[in-house]
C-alpha cells in the first residue's frame, strides 16, 4: 500500500488551554507556508483514498499529504482555512456530528469558556471551496471501551448524519478519537460501511481502516512538522507524538469518573 503521511491538527489559535493540542495560528501559518516552499501538497480525500488504492510507492505529485483536523471547531474557519485557501491547500475536518454547531461538552473543560464547534452552514461553505468533511464518530467516545452495540452505535450514527448533511462520499472515512483502535473497533467500523480510518501514530499501513496520522501538538513548532520529517528529530518527534496521544487516556478516565 502506498504510503503517504497524514498530519493531525486539533485547535489553531483562539484562547489558551491547560492541554496540548492547541497551535498558535503564527506557527500553523508559518508552517504551512514553509511546506509549500518546499513543494509540498495537500491531497483531498478522494485524491488520498485513490493514491493507497493505487498500490503505487510514490503518489502523484511526489511530496503529498493529508492534512486533516480533529473535532471540527469553529475557530478554523477565522483561524486556518483562509490561511490553507490563500495557499492552494486544502485538509479534511473530522467532525463530531453530534456536537455540530454545538459546544465541547463532549471534553474536559481545558480552557476558561467551553469551545464552539463547526456549524453544518459552515461545513457546506468550506466545502464549496474544495475542504472535506467526515467522521470523527457521534460523542467522541473512547471506542475500545465501549461494549459491541455502543461503539457500533457511535460509528454508525456519525456515519449516518455525514452522508445525511453531505453526501455519500463524507461516509467513507473516520477518524477514531484519541487514535484508539483495535481490531475489533476496526470490525466494527467496516460493517458500518467506512472503508478508511484514521488510527493513531503507530497505525498500520496494511490495513485501510487502520492507517496512521502523527498528530501536530504544541511543541511541534519547527518548518516541517515532526510527521513530515524523515530524520531523526522527526523520528523522535513521532514517538514524543504517540506517547502524549496515549497519555490522552487521563481524558477519557476524567471523563468516566465524572460521567
Amino acid at each position: 500500500m502506498t504510503r503517504i503521511p497524514v498530519l493531525c491538527y486539533h485547535r489553531v489559535g483562539g484562547p489558551l488551554e491547560l492541554g496540548v493540542t492547541r497551535v498558535p495560528r503564527s506557527v500553523f501559518e508559518r508552517q504551512m507556508r514553509a511546506l509549500v516552499e518546499r513543494g509540498w501538497h495537500t491531497l483531498t480525500l478522494a485524491q488520498y483514498t485513490a493514491a493507497l488504492a493505487s498500490h503505487t510507492p510514490h503518489p502523484t505529485p511526489p511530496q503529498s499529504f493529508l492534512l486533516t483536523f480533529d473535532d471540527g471547531y469553529a475557530s478554523l474557519v477565522e483561524e486556518a482555512y483562509p490561511i490553507l485557501a490563500d495557499l492552494g491547500l486544502t485538509a479534511t475536518t473530522f467532525l463530531i456530528t453530534d456536537y455540530v454547531g454545538g459546544i465541547n461538552g463532549w471534553d474536559m473543560r481545558y480552557t476558561w469558556r467551553r469551545l464552539p464547534h463547526l456549524s453544518w452552514d459552515q461545513v457546506d461553505q468550506w466545502r464549496g471551496r474544495g475542504f472535506d468533511f467526515a467522521s470523527h464518530t457521534a460523542t467522541h467516545a473512547r471506542l475500545t471501551w465501549l461494549e459491541d452495540a455502543q461503539a457500533e452505535e457511535e460509528l454508525t450514527r456519525s456515519r449516518s448524519s455525514v452522508v445525511e448533511r453531505l453526501g455519500a462520499a463524507a461516509g467513507h472515512a473516520v477518524a477514531y478519537p484519541f487514535g484508539a483502535a483495535d481490531e475489533r473497533v476496526v470490525k466494527l467500523a467496516r460493517r458500518a460501511g467506512y472503508e478508511i480510518g484514521f488510527g493513531g501514530v503507530r497505525g498500520d499501513h496494511g490495513d485501510p481502516l487502520l492507517l496512521p496520522r502523527v498528530p501536530a501538538y504544541m511543541w511541534d513548532v519547527g518548518d516541517v512538522p515532526f510527521g513530515l520529517r524523515s530524520d531523526g528529530i522527526g523520528a523522535v518527534g513521532r514517538f514524543v507524538a504517540h506517547v502524549a496521544n496515549r497519555c490522552a487516556v487521563g481524558t477519557s478516565l476524567m471523563r468516566a469518573a465524572l460521567s
